[in-house]
């Protein structure tokens, strides 16, 4: 059961977690797909940090407990970028799954 647990955390299906008021609080929404996939389509006000660039772009940013929300296409990136961001000392990280399934839960707490 503890296994579950963790599993169903690492892919952003644990808790839920209040993505809008993460938001409001200043959250930055990372989209770690393809430039050319971003371009296609994105959570609006999303950065586009391709997960295999997202380590050296990690160290740019200097508050390590600002809320961080990664999305992808599907939740697998995300989840992968999460543990990396984690593993660079951040703490404030959440996997927002797939892009357009966290832009309609934005969407919605309007």
């Amino acid at each position: 059961m503890k296994m579950l647990t963790a599993i169903r955390n690492f892919f952003g299906m644990g808790a839920k977690t209040d993505f809008s008021k993460l938001v409001k609080e200043g959250a930055i929404i990372i989209d770690v797909r393809s430039k050319y996939e971003f371009t296609s389509g994105h959570v609006t006000g999303a950065i586009n940090v391709p997960l295999d660039q997202l380590s050296d772009y990690a160290q740019k940013w200097k508050d390590k407990n600002k809320p961080m929300i990664t999305c992808c296409a599907s939740g697998m990136r995300s989840a992968s970028a999460k543990s990396l961001l984690l593993s660079k000392g951040f703490s404030n990280v959440f996997n927002g799954g797939g892009w357009y399934g966290l832009q309609r839960k934005l969407s919605a707490a309007i």
